[in-house]
């Protein structure tokens, strides 16, 4: 039996029409085949038969509607489920709906001819208004105009299918314009119709569609038209026949790369304007864009596209004469408007800078008496023109460090114009990325850049930026003389600049970062700065970072030649920079351990590049108060932000900065300097830093120096005797920081239930301090604690949390650990498919995770691979865990856990030699950091590779490794997979008593256990 919904209901049974009498009958039949095959509840079926009330006992009604229903139809169509009743029939309404999602699918991927012949059979399918037999219902009024959606839809995509199958326009547009009329505001039938009428030759009519539309959507909704209708709009103006068109462009040598968004918007503010301006600094390629706009459009314009170049001139007289001679007017500006009003014309007004007011007099005059023109200008600095729209030229887009830079506009410049003076030059690894980003992304500077390879490598090239403008010279012959060297370019701008301004250009070259008003009066003494930053920006020497704030930014490019003009100034000028930002860091640290750090931090972060130039130029300058006072200073922020080792790195730095006598901060800058390296995974070895004691501890940092050693040197006990001499009272941060580190200390000595107290205890008070950072640092180890003992519930809300504090902090990067943390406890818990789409996500190209965090969830993906018996992805996983641990500095305790990863794989293999000499590694790797929990891990590798030849010595090892971890850590598959072999190899009592015999034993004495069992054969 088929039913038929699309138009007046229709019932057939094996070709023979059946009879449904009564509207009640035929709404029930049609709501049924809403829904074919699914059950339809009778509460359903009676608020879509009557909506306003109906007979008292309305299901009693129903039923007797459909006795009477099933009177009409074949025997066994309507059955009778609980609750209500299923309709079995074919029903056109869904195959519609099938049909018209194959149809679809087809026109995305390419297949025209076969979207048409779905599209065509689903749109036959109608015979009229859908449900018209229940037109009325408000269930039926609803599904009608989704139906009837649908069917314009497929409509739409058929006759798309059409035209890109190559069908006759012509007969297209009458159908799109019915369509268009029956709808007004519907963007799609006009693209369709713009297309058709393209394709028909018809291009004006086409534009004319566009036009009218354009300003139907202006009028009644405010808006513009969408992306499709643009893009076919742009298609019909780019591909207007241009014979012999009209104007003096020429066909650039070589090809333009990206600025697809630009081009767009400068030609579609040039039809509904008539003045655009492309604003940028030297360099950034406005001059290539406005002549590549205006080439697109050139067939636009009757009157023809003039390029006028105005760099040549030497006065703002000769602007009007430039414009006359390129339309070869003799007498000047004499005819100047009579031959632009004749009809449509570009002008391109290229390089105004230098005669900016001249050019916007000349080009106010000329747009006002010439309805007909357009201008399209290139500037540093906008024209001031009534009705000028200013485009930004900004640098192209550079990838950021480690990103895949293919997709990037700089790389994809250089890698062409590379080829061209190196045949077969590709781009491998990340050194066009870095050259483009140290360029600034100045397509200028990058082609420069580029012809270099002629005679040097990439990585050569890289090193040698620091001296650009002697490295990026020998531009075209033909170019223009300010256009053959990086130094010309910038040059040109700079010597537009009033006196002052370029004085107060040259002041702000020591900025590496983002400069606002008060910093850049501090450092250049400028009474007037946003009133002379905001000019720098409108000739384009700075860039707007953020208006809100405001904050702003100068390119590297111009930095570097800033820099070279302050010569004699540079140190006064560098030194007041150093006071500007250590003021800004003494301020701010206090406030970093409390519940007010967010503002702070964020502030800090803003300008996290001037603070470390400030750092730098300290110590280069052997200014060891300023150094060190701005190292203790922003230690905790350091911290805050995740990077520990570069941290430990820049406090070491500034104590080794000499001085004669005690510096203020140096306590606290050597407690910084002991918890990052702590944190870092650091070693101790040969630091006589690690052996200093700070003078005055009262620091909440300076607390931290002695117990931080001890964690470093393993001299637990003198850690813990140092924790022991502080007051137990003080604030409420430094008692967290301070259980926190003994929690660390009596974690590596096994004492695990003491460390979870200590960790407990800092939760409370980082809590009380409302300092983030740290909760996030107690969670994750209160997370580690909760795992160990199977409460993975508990561990997945402490790493969520902790996750979500550093997103506040505006640190996801820095929470990489406690994702792959959250993924092993949702292993463990037995959702691995989920840890391991997780883990997953994380090492996906462009998946912005730092390079310390992929090691871990490398890691982490090779033990669920070999968990799963599924030893190629485990090996290929623990292959790039090793690569990127021999690319980036990362933590010993990863290359120990590699180390184990790898003799788990031997033992699997069969090969226990194999095994043994990576397990020796990782045990010293673990000691040397030292870790004894990472320690244990190997330890459980062992118990496995003895289990075959000596059970007892196998649970005895385990017992060992127990006492490593603090816990028998039973919940770790390769701790439960080692004892089961045991346990059956030896049975219960056999294997308790072996295990408690290591469990007994101190660290010194498991250590000394699991080197015994290694060297046992």
């Amino acid at each position: 039996m088929r039913v038929g919904i699309l138009g007046p209901l229709a019932v057939t049974d094996g070709g023979r029409d059946v009879a449904v009498g009564g509207a009640r009958l035929r709404a029930l039949l049609i709501r049924l085949a809403l829904e074919p095959g699914r059950a339809v509840t009778a509460e359903s079926l009676v608020r879509a038969l009557w909506p306003d009330g109906g007979p008292g006992d309305r299901v009693h009604a129903l039923h007797a509607l459909v006795s009477r229903l099933r009177r009409c139809l074949p025997a066994g169509r309507i059955r009778s489920v609980p609750g209500g009743y299923v309709l079995d029939a074919e029903v056109d309404a869904p195959e519609f709906e099938r049909l018209a999602r194959e149809g679809g699918r087809a026109l995305r991927d390419g297949d025209a001819r076969r979207a048409v012949d779905r599209l065509r059979e689903a749109l036959e399918l109608w015979r009229g208004d859908a449900l018209a037999d229940a037109s009325g219902l408000p269930f039926a009024d609803a599904a009608a105009v989704r139906y009837e959606a649908l069917r314009l839809s497929a409509t739409e995509d058929r006759i798309a299918a059409d035209l890109a199958a190559g069908a006759e326009p012509a007969g297209l547009v009458a159908e799109l314009e019915e369509l268009a009329a029956r709808h007004p505001l519907r963007e799609r039938p006009r693209a369709l119709l713009v297309q058709a009428l393209h394709r028909a030759g018809r291009p004006a009519e086409a534009l004319a569609v566009f036009e009218r539309f354009r300003g139907v959507l202006a009028e009644e909704l405010g808006t513009d038209p969408g992306r499709e209708l643009q893009d076919a709009y742009l298609a019909v103006l780019r591909s207007v026949p241009r014979d012999r068109p009209r104007g003096n462009l020429r066909v650039p040598p070589t090809s333009f790369v990206g600025r697809e968004a630009e081009c767009a918007w400068i030609a579609r503010r040039l039809w509904e304007g008539r003045l655009v301006t492309l604003v940028g600094p030297g360099g950034a390629g406005k001059t290539r864009l406005a002549t590549k706009v205006a080439g697109d459009l050139a067939g636009r314009y009757p009157g023809g596209v003039w390029l006028v170049e105005l760099a040549a001139i030497d006065g703002p007289d000769e602007v009007v004469h430039a414009v006359a001679g390129v339309l070869g007017l003799r007498d000047g500006a004499g005819r100047l408007v009579e031959a632009l009003s004749a009809d449509e014309t570009l002008i391109v007004l290229d390089n105004c800078e230098h005669v900016v007011e001249a050019a916007a007099r000349l080009v106010d005059g000329l747009l006002t008496a010439c309805p007909g023109l357009r201008v399209l200008a290139t500037s540093r600095e906008r024209l001031g023109v009534d009705g000028e729209a200013l485009c930004p030229v900004p640098p192209l887009d550079v990838p950021e460090p480690g990103e895949d830079g293919q997709a990037s506009a700089a790389v994809e410049l250089f890698a062409e114009r590379a080829a061209a003076v190196r045949p077969g030059f590709t781009v491998e690894g990340d050194v066009v990325g870095e050259i483009c980003r140290r360029l600034d992304g100045l397509p200028l500077a990058i082609e420069l850049a580029a012809a270099r390879l002629r005679s040097m490598s990439p990585e050569r090239l890289a090193e040698r930026l620091d001296d650009r403008f002697r490295v990026l010279t020998g531009g075209p012959r033909t170019a223009l003389p300010r256009h053959r060297t990086l130094r010309a370019v910038v040059a040109w701008s700079w010597d537009l600049l009033p006196d002052g301004e370029r004085r107060f250009a040259e002041r702000l070259s020591v900025f590496p970062g983002t400069i606002t008003p008060e910093s850049a009066a501090r450092v250049t003494g400028a009474a007037r700065s946003l009133e002379l930053l905001e000019s720098l920006v409108d000739r384009s020497l700075l860039q707007v970072v953020d208006d809100s704030e405001p904050r702003f930014r100068m390119l590297e490019t111009i930095r570097e030649y800033g820099r070279e003009r302050l010569a004699d100034e540079a140190d006064r000028v560098r030194t007041d920079h150093v006071r500007c930002f250590l003021d800004l860091a003494e301020r701010a640290e206090p406030h970093l351990r409390g519940a007010g750090q967010l503002e702070w931090v964020r502030l800090l972060t803003a300008e996290r590049d001037n603070l470390h130039a400030a750092l730098q130029h300290a110590v280069d300058a052997g200014d060891a108060e300023s150094a060190i006072r701005l190292g203790a200073a922003l230690a905790t922020f350091w911290m805050i932000q995740g990077d520990h080792a570069e941290a430990a790195r820049r406090l070491r730095q500034v104590l080794r900065v000499p001085r004669r006598s005690p510096v203020p901060g140096e306590d606290a800058a050597l407690g910084g300097y002991a918890f990052n390296t702590v944190l870092a995974g650091g070693d101790a070895r040969d630091d006589p830093l690690l052996g200093e004691r700070p003078r005055d501890a009262r620091h909440p940092l300076a607390a931290l120096a002695e117990p931080a050693a001890a964690l470093l040197t393993g001299d637990t006990a003198a850690g813990v005797a140092a924790l022991d001499r502080r007051p137990p009272d003080g604030d409420p941060w430094t008692r967290a920081a301070l259980r926190l580190t003994r929690a660390m200390l009596n974690g590596n000595r096994g004492e695990m239930e003491q460390a979870g107290d200590d960790i407990a205890a800092a939760r409370r008070a980082f809590r009380e301090a409302g300092e983030r950072g740290g909760l996030a640092l107690a969670l994750t180890f209160e997370a580690e604690t909760r795992t160990v003992a199977g409460d993975f519930a508990g561990a997945a809300t402490a790493l969520e949390e902790s996750i979500g504090l550093l997103r506040e902090l505006g640190q996801d990067d820095a929470a990489g650990m406690q994702r792959v943390m959250l993924a092993v406890a949702r292993a463990r818990s037995g959702d691995v498919r989920r840890a391991r789409d997780e883990l997953a996500a994380m090492i996906r190209p462009g998946a912005g995770t730092p390079s310390r965090h992929l090691v871990p969830a490398r890691l982490a993906l090779g033990d669920l691979a070999r968990h799963a018996g599924d030893v190629d992805e485990a090996r290929e996983h623990y292959a790039a865990a090793g690569q990127e641990i021999g690319r980036v500095r990362t933590y010993p305790q990863y290359r120990s856990l590699l180390e184990t990863a790898h003799a788990q794989m031997a033992i699997g293999r069969g090969e226990p030699d194999a095994a043994r000499d990576h397990l020796r590694r990782a045990l010293a790797l673990a000691v040397d950091s030292p870790d004894m929990p990472i320690a244990a891990v190997a330890g459980y590798a062992v118990a496995r590779l003895r289990a075959a030849d000596d059970p007892e010595d196998a649970a005895e090892v385990l017992g060992a490794a127990s006492v490593l971890r603090g816990s028998p850590d039973a919940h770790n598959p390769d701790v439960a997979q080692a004892a089961g072999h045991i346990r059956k190899a030896l049975g219960e009592r056999a294997h308790r008593a072996a295990f408690d015999r290591g469990r007994k034993l101190d660290v010194a004495g498991a250590l000394a256990l699991l080197d015994d069992q290694l060297r046992r054969r």
